[in-house]
């Protein structure tokens, strides 16, 4: 097997000694410029590769950052971590991906993992609100490793986050049912124990509220973010004495299983029922009936936590800095809400 070129070669190569190979290859000041450019072609030449846990145990820093979501088989998480790799690439860092199945044991065990491996940093989407997770992320708080949530949060001191206003667009998203003409509206509502599923509610009771709507508890339905459950949950309304004739769904997918449940009951959409999403999932423009939502502008959403973490990461005076930054939804209207 090939011995690998150690700084001791390198010294012995130029008849310097071995502390001042170290201090040239990380830039020490005290070195010449020109022993450095000596040090780093000889480096070069005899294929020379730093030992970069070494490296990071010196300097403090691991140029990694580590990403916590509840998937990566999901168009939004993916689209985050690609804003948070095109903001934080440019700057030095990598990411360590991690994904947590919704599973808050697998959530302690991807932070854990990551802290072990000194990541200068953690942006987490929580997998639910048990509070088995909160004393590993306590930790991290108190090993003055910024941590940022987003999309999904805890409220937590010393802990940023980067959000969209979900109560908002619960509220838009209901509104334009009902400027559509549309009096019983449905509701396909997500866990609420997680605040943004709760927001999403919330929004949606507000605007039945403002516009002299009864919400009707029957309407509410708990649905998981899939085809199936948009149309279990369908055949379900439609079973009702007095059944709605529009849904409100806090999932594009529950949206487009609505839809086709709808479709093959012969319900006419939108003339007979309006069907509005949440998310702005890629296939609700492409679809031929496209479906309306709610965009959660992940690009931006990732870009702003890489943002947050390098200003806390670069924060030369040590002060813990607290931000909680509220993106604004945008409506995304199309056939499935408008006539």
């Amino acid at each position: 097997m090939d011995q690998k070129t150690t700084i001791y070669d390198i010294a012995k190569k130029l008849d310097i000694t071995a502390a001042t190979v170290s201090r040239a290859l990380n830039n020490n000041p005290k070195i010449s410029e020109a022993t450095r450019d000596l040090v780093m072609e000889t480096a070069t030449k005899m294929n020379y590769k730093q030992n970069r846990l070494a490296q990071s145990l010196r300097s403090g820093k691991s140029n990694n950052v580590g990403v916590i979501v509840p998937r990566i088989d999901s168009n939004f998480f993916a689209t985050v971590i690609r804003g948070i790799e095109e903001e934080l690439h440019p700057e030095g860092y990598h990411v360590i991906i991690c994904q947590t199945h919704e599973d808050e044991k697998r959530e302690i065990e991807n932070i854990t993992t990551l802290m072990n491996a000194q990541v200068d940093g953690i942006l987490m989407s929580i997998s639910n609100m048990s509070k088995e997770n909160d004393p590993v992320i306590k930790h991290v708080v108190d090993k003055n490793v910024p941590l940022i949530f987003f999309d999904r949060k805890k409220k937590m001191d010393g802990v940023s986050s980067v959000t969209i206003d979900d109560f908002e667009g619960g509220y838009l998203a209901t509104k334009n049912l009902i400027d559509a003409g549309c009096t019983q509206i449905a509701h396909f509502s997500g866990d609420r124990s997680l605040e943004i599923y709760e927001n999403r509610f919330k929004g949606y009771e507000q605007a039945l509220k403002d516009f002299g709507l009864e919400m009707n508890t029957d309407y509410v339905i708990h649905t998981k973010s899939n085809v199936d459950a948009g149309r279990n949950a369908v055949t379900k309304l439609l079973s009702l004495p007095n059944p709605p004739n529009a849904i409100f769904s806090s999932s594009d997918f529950a949206a487009l299983g609505a839809i086709q449940e709808l479709k093959e009951k012969g319900i006419k959409i939108p003339e007979d029922f309006c069907v509005f999403g949440f998310g702005n999932e890629p296939f609700t423009r492409f679809l031929e009936l496209s479906i309306s939502s709610v965009d959660q502008s992940p690009l931006v959403m990732g870009r702003m936590a890489a943002k947050v973490f390098l200003e806390q990461i670069n924060n030369r005076d040590n002060i813990k800095i607290e931000k909680k930054v509220v993106l604004k939804p945008e409506l995304k209207i199309r056939k499935s809400s408008t006539i």
